[in-house]
């Protein structure tokens, strides 16, 4: 669906100012149809930068970026019915409702688009759907940014920070809804700092530091390889008042392991967990920077 070669961009060539290092440093990446691609990579690494390239803010880069099959310098407006954009920082028409705000971008695409009423219904803004967006909280923002984005069923959608600002409820219905795209086919873009969000959506991911790629690739098969192949138990052997004990044992040879079978057998189990690394933990591990 999109596909990345040698993407180099600097600023100082936009401004014409000399001798500031690029931004991007030829990154090189692919995004399947259908999957969800977390780009990951600490504050000032290049992933708002790349975004915006993508999404043709942003222009005058070295490289390729081929989306569909055309080189991004390639297309003309119809680009945008094509791809949604989700802002980390979301911008509406604050004076006009939230229902209002829909339907005028609802407008601008000639094609069908989805029931305004029936997105704030789904991300649970149906009661403030006749509401002044400008007396919206953060949360509330975020949501109608998402509505907009998806509200013309785009085949990608690129979400900055998606659940930033949202509550624990909201945030679970928001990442529901990106499964339901992904499970309809659409491709999502994903860039955040939210570990979970990255762990509970992503088919694979790509690292980004210093506008250098560090690592992609598929997120369980990263959590395998950066993990330890063990499992941590935790037991007690007396009653309630007894402290947690725990135990470790190698995941390829539990079947055989006397202690551990003990400890199946005649403990009070209280947890058993594998040692895959998180996303956190990989990424600390793949470039020894920290993911902030």
């Amino acid at each position: 669906m999109i596909a990345v070669k040698g993407l180099r961009f600097s600023y100082s060539r936009k401004s014409k100012q000399k001798g500031d290092a690029p931004t991007l440093k030829g990154l090189d990446f692919e995004v399947q149809s259908g999957e969800i691609f977390g780009f990951l990579g600490p504050s000032g690494s290049g992933k708002s930068t790349t975004q915006k390239l993508l999404t043709g803010i942003l222009a005058g880069y070295d490289g390729s970026i081929v989306v569909k099959g055309r080189e991004l310098s390639a297309w003309d407006n119809s680009y945008y019915r094509e791809i949604g954009v989700g802002f980390e920082m979301p911008n509406h028409f604050p004076k006009l409702t939230a229902l209002e705000n829909l339907k005028l971008f609802a407008a601008f695409y000639d094609g069908n688009t989805l029931d305004p009423m029936t997105l704030l219904e789904q991300l649970g803004l149906a009661a403030d759907a006749n509401k002044q967006v400008g007396a919206f909280s953060k949360g509330m923002k975020m949501r109608l940014n998402f509505a907009r984005a998806i509200m013309h069923r785009p085949g990608i959608v690129f979400l900055d920070e998606p659940t930033a600002g949202l509550d624990p409820m909201n945030a679970r219905t928001m990442k529901q809804i990106i499964k339901t795209l992904k499970a309809q086919g659409c491709t999502v873009f994903l860039t955040t700092h939210n570990m979970l969000d990255a762990e509970e959506l992503c088919d694979r991911i790509a690292f980004i530091v210093d506008g250098q790629l560090a690592t992609i690739g598929n997120l369980a098969q990263m959590k395998r390889t950066f993990g330890e192949p063990s499992v941590v138990v935790e037991y007690r052997t007396g009653g309630e008042s007894e402290s947690l004990q725990k135990a470790a044992f190698g995941l390829q040879t539990l079947a055989e392991d006397a202690d551990f079978q003990r400890i199946l057998a005649t403990a009070k189990l209280w947890s058993i967990h594998s040692q895959e690394a998180s996303v956190e933990e990989i990424f600390f591990k793949a470039t020894g920077t920290k993911l902030a």
